[in-house]
């Protein structure tokens, strides 16, 4: 094992132990407010994560078509109708997360008070 291997493996270990303790509690969260934090920070990276991957896929599809087509003119249309079909796959895709957000965002009520 290197020696960038052997600190990595000790850091992990020890921020894995120190971790721990904080998941001792009782219950999931101390209050309403906590529950309702978490889930906000858990809508937010949902839709911000399927952007991201859905953005990168599309972007790679989208590459990998053109320098297909450029490398043979002749099998443009046996390649587009597959990759319009993957970009469309993908963009469900992002719309489920962005679905799952909407739904995880409906579930806080914050009452002003």
């Amino acid at each position: 094992m290197s020696t960038k291997n052997k600190l990595a493996l000790a850091i992990a270990t020890v921020a894995t132990f120190i971790s721990s303790s904080a998941f001792a509690q009782a219950g999931a969260a101390a209050n309403e407010w906590d529950t309702k934090g978490m889930m906000g920070l858990a809508a937010g990276l949902a839709i911000g994560l399927a952007v991201l991957g859905g953005a990168l896929g599309q972007g790679r599809a989208a590459a990998a078509a053109l320098e297909g087509i450029s490398r043979n003119p002749g099998a443009a249309s046996k390649i587009q109708t597959p990759m319009i079909l993957g970009l469309a796959l993908i963009e469900s895709l992002v719309l489920f997360g962005f679905l799952v957000a909407f739904l995880l965002q409906n579930k806080i009520t914050f009452v002003a008070g």
